[in-house]
């Protein structure tokens, strides 16, 4: 195998490939990409058995062949190179990678193509499309809910896609994040719902151009935008029933200025527990006091002017639960739906823009 290309075009596709390859030695070949090179056009793959990344690009191609090789080195050697400069790739009958650019040479050792994983072939043919830009603040305002734990089906966030629409969500068992989107172009016979891993998810927060597709067989999901495919292990479990989740008769409700709502949860939570991190909200008439202490520092208070007329409530929070919202969220204006203080609370902007969104914060004690 032998081709040449200029640094900038396969830099950035080298770059996308580091979150994919695998950084444990549990399996030496998973730390490598597959680079295949046939035509005109250079393929790279890398995957770690869960996630994996296709893409491919022109270049000038001598010598066919597929040979694997670090993708972590071969990222490291062409981004140490100048810029405005070819880079030649070419295979040795040693199973090695020569990399050379002007005066620059290196090695690096191979391992064979027939012992790289198999990566699924995509057809796409069921015309599911997301408009990129929107889909990635989607996936932002359920990101942060995502769980880390051992109840895998809770490490991703379960995507339903209906007939003209899209639909997002995501807990951690504390706190429930919900988007949605009505897509006119989207026309489905029969609802999906399928749970996208959370690394999935990060890697196509990445992609900022076009559009992207999605496509699914039994065992994997497929995200193509442009010239690169994402494919993600289908997660084989239940996510629980969000709609049981989502309070539907909090009769206290609450309109708060987001920007200086947020404010005011940064102040105060300086002096929050450091583990908790937990404030204190008392709602009354016309007003919202926000309290905060640490033994081991002090205390912190401020109060809001809102626009309220319910019952007295003295609740807590974690206050980055609440910040991780409205920091993802939109419009000037949030409501915050309260029953009692040991009941789940439902925050929302006052308006939906293009897409919908909801978020369910249990309460804690302070």
């Amino acid at each position: 195998m032998k081709f040449s290309i200029m640094k900038e075009n396969i830099l950035d596709e080298l770059q996308l490939l580091q979150g994919i390859v695998e950084k444990r030695n549990t399996m030496p070949i998973l730390a490598n990409i597959l680079m295949k090179a046939e035509g005109t056009e250079v393929d790279l793959t890398g995957t770690d058995l869960e996630v994996g990344l296709r893409t491919h690009f022109e270049a000038q191609i001598d010598e066919p062949g597929a040979v694997t090789v670090s993708g972590k080195k071969i990222f490291e050697i062409v981004k140490s190179l100048p810029d405005g400069k070819p880079v030649t790739f070419k295979e040795d009958r040693e199973l090695r990678m020569e990399i050379t650019s002007g005066e620059s040479e290196f090695k690096v050792l191979c391992l064979p193509k027939e012992d790289y994983p198999q990566v699924p072939e995509p057809k796409f043919e069921k015309k599911i499309v997301f408009p990129v830009e929107q889909f990635r603040s989607m996936i932002d305002r359920v990101f942060f809910a995502i769980a880390q734990e051992q109840r895998y089906y809770l490490n991703g966030a379960l995507m339903v896609l209906k007939d003209k629409s899209v639909e997002l969500v995501s807990t951690d068992g504390h706190r429930l994040s919900y988007t949605g989107k009505t897509l006119d172009d989207l026309a489905l016979a029969k609802e999906i719902r399928v749970i996208v891993a959370k690394k999935t998810l990060s890697e196509l927060r990445k992609y900022d151009e076009g559009q992207i597709e999605f496509d699914m067989d039994e065992n994997n999901l497929f995200f193509r935008c442009g010239h690169r495919t994402l494919l993600s292990r289908v997660i084989e479990s239940k996510f629980p029933n969000f709609d049981a989740v989502i309070p539907k008769d909090n009769p206290n409700v609450v309109v708060l200025p987001r920007e200086e709502f947020s404010n005011a949860i940064r102040r105060v939570s300086l002096l929050s527990a450091e583990r908790s991190r937990g404030i204190k909200f008392t709602l009354e008439k016309n007003r919202l006091r926000l309290f905060s202490s640490n033994p081991e520092i002090g205390e912190a208070r401020d109060k809001l002017d809102v626009e309220y007329k319910g019952a007295t409530i003295e609740i807590g929070f974690n206050s980055q639960y609440i910040l991780d919202f409205l920091n993802t969220t939109e419009g000037e204006k949030i409501r915050l739906e309260l029953k009692d203080e040991n009941s789940a609370a439902l925050m929302r902007p006052e308006t939906d823009g293009d897409i919908k969104s909801l978020y369910v914060l249990m309460p804690m004690k302070i």
